[in-house]
């Protein structure tokens, strides 16, 4: 018999909206036909809406964890209302009758088993993996194109900086968001996207000293991505086989979008691994025009941070079920693992969650850095690299959490090592202002999650505490 409870539906949604929507049309009674099959998993029926016919919707749980939805109306959110409330009106204990399974229905499951077969087979290796094909000569019309594109970023980026900051006025910016703009029609969605967060420093209301810090700071970072990302174009041209370059993120700076069966291609997968999420939080991206949901990912095998994020585009938003935070081990059969430095970003299309153990959150302390001099010099080492992630996430031990002369939290390793904890500005919510509320107890000789960030007006290497995690207790900050 099917389990559902309306915690679990709610989890399914894709917003609140949608729920409340769903749980309307029960209280309505808009539901006029609700069938299930004989083993259960599957629930289908009709729901009356503002057209003629009614809405044929299902919910197929023929493979547990992975719902399938269907359902006639146009709405572009999955689940719909319709069968977010065909699982409410089965969750609040409606009679469902019993029917054969359509055949409409019959026939796609079908066909998903078909797929689920082929997946199974090329992850246990029995079957041959056919990465998508490649069309070489698209292929070389696009890096030409791209490389025009970097020869006009490249004259604006030096006109601003023979130019100088300050004298950017709204003339200028004007001109620079028709560059980005032109970025995108130059295959060249990394460099839009970072010249857009320069015009956006340079529009903000921020103290003007700070602004053109970070902004400089922005052209550095252009300026490195056109001399790279031309290097690299030319030498990519000069390939017969146009390869790939599956060890550093040049590709996503110039727009690729990684496919699973390239990553697997590139042996950028790892199978069986149990993943702890240690934090999570969302935001507003405005320079990519998305929502962006990350969660970090402490590997208990090994201890490596991964990051796991999603981006959802203003304009969809409202039509894609956003991440939360999980508190459970994901048990993941096959982990595919993207190109980068510390906290690669990884992806996987399946897990089945288990319960955390003690042992679980023991292993977590085993697995922190206690030397905060080789943890600097780990971060210094990315952030010299203009391309690299500017906000490294590490798990450290911390002897003590105490105050610096100056009252500044900060930890210490056993070495008597200090680090500064303060909020950044890379996090859309503080955290340092909850650490009064903790007993001593539950920081001295514990394990912390922070985020780094380097202060470029300052000249300050600054951290963020995310997560603590002492004895059996894992203390979120941010989630």
């Amino acid at each position: 018999m099917l389990q559902l409870t309306a915690s679990y539906i709610d989890s399914l949604a894709p917003n609140a909206a949608a729920i409340k929507n769903g749980q309307g049309l029960v209280k309505k009674k808009s539901l006029v036909q609700l069938n299930c099959s004989e083993t259960g998993e599957l629930l289908f029926g009709e729901c009356s809406g503002s057209g003629k016919s009614n809405y044929v919707c299902s919910v197929d749980f023929i493979i547990q964890d992975k719902p399938v939805y269907r359902c006639t109306c146009p709405s572009r959110q999955f689940p719909c209302k319709h069968v977010l409330g065909l699982m409410y009106a089965y969750s609040d204990g409606m009679k469902f009758t019993v029917a054969a399974i359509p055949e409409d229905i019959s026939v796609k499951r079908e066909k998903a088993e078909k797929r689920e077969e082929t997946k199974a087979e090329q992850e246990s290796g029995t079957a041959e993996l056919k990465p998508k094909k490649v069309n070489k000569s698209a292929l070389k019309k696009k890096i030409t194109a791209q490389l025009e594109g970097l020869d006009v970023l490249e004259k604006l980026i030096l006109s601003l900086i023979r130019s100088g900051l300050g004298t950017i006025d709204n003339k200028m910016l004007k001109n620079i968001h028709e560059h980005v703009k032109q970025m995108g029609n130059y295959y060249l969605s990394g460099a839009q996207t970072e010249l857009r967060r320069f015009a956006l420093l340079l529009a903000d209301d921020r103290d003007r000293e700070e602004s053109y810090t970070y902004a400089a700071e922005q052209l550095t970072e252009l300026h490195a991505f056109i001399k790279k990302g031309r290097a690299y174009l030319i030498n990519k041209q000069e390939d017969p086989e146009l390869t790939l370059d599956h060890e550093s993120t040049m590709e996503e700076w110039l727009g690729h979008a990684w496919q699973l069966t390239e990553l697997k291609a590139f042996g950028k997968v790892r199978e069986g691994v149990e993943l702890l999420q240690l934090a999570f939080f969302s935001y507003d991206d405005a320079a990519r025009q998305e929502f962006v949901d990350h969660g970090y990912w402490l590997e208990l095998l090994n201890g490596e941070i991964h990051r796991t994020v999603q981006y959802r585009p203003h304009k969809a938003a409202k039509h894609l079920r956003e991440d939360d935070s999980f508190f459970e081990i994901a048990q993941i059969s096959m982990l595919y693992k993207y190109p980068g430095e510390m906290n690669a970003r990884v992806r996987y299309e399946q897990m089945t969650p288990r319960p955390v153990t003690a042992g679980d959150v023991a292993e977590i302390g085993d697995k922190a850095h206690r030397s905060y001099a080789e943890v600097i010099k780990k971060v210094k080492n990315q952030l010299k690299n203009p391309l690299s992630d500017k906000t490294p996430v590490l798990l450290l031990h911390a002897a003590k959490l105490g105050r610096t002369a100056s009252g500044q939290f900060a930890i210490t390793d056993e070495s008597g090592y200090q680090l500064v904890l303060e909020d950044i500005s890379a996090l859309p919510e503080g955290t340092v202002g909850l650490l009064p509320y903790l007993d001593a107890a539950q920081v001295d000789n514990s394990s912390i999650l922070v985020m780094f960030e380097h202060r470029m007006d300052q000249g300050r290497l600054v951290a963020q505490p995310l997560t603590i995690v002492k004895d059996a207790a894992i203390t979120r900050l941010l989630y």
